[in-house]
């Protein structure tokens, strides 16, 4: 199955969305707009989802009220710690943008990423 690009009306969302933080980079992953603190990924678009890394009870929370699912970028094959809200049905203001600075602060708090795939 081939891939799909973001909607332009998604990665506009995006763009607003993403903290507007001295720690965050922009880049791409899988293609698709993404956004990294540390050197590690925290939120990013893949297809028509937005993704971000959650701690398991935000996770498990935002699974439990049906708005969002396990990311797989392949089927069958998670990224753990990430879950995936269809972008179509983000919720609006202010709850998306806490959801999104929570990935943020989530993400910060690790030990920032070695290596020569790191631009941190």
């Amino acid at each position: 199955m081939a891939w799909q690009k973001s909607p332009p009306e998604l990665i506009a969302r995006f763009d607003r969305l993403v903290p507007q933080d001295p720690r965050v980079e922009r880049r791409k992953m899988f293609g698709y707009p993404a956004a990294f603190v540390n050197g590690r990924l925290f939120a990013g678009l893949h297809q028509g989802d937005l993704v971000l890394k959650l701690p398991a009870a935000d996770r498990a929370l935002l699974q439990a009220h049906g708005h969002a699912r396990a990311f797989e970028p392949m089927p069958g094959r998670a990224m753990g710690e990430f879950v995936a809200l269809r972008g179509d049905t983000l919720p609006e203001g202010a709850v998306m943008a806490a959801w999104m600075a929570r990935a943020l602060e989530h993400v910060a708090a690790m030990p920032a990423k070695t290596g020569k795939r790191s631009r941190a």
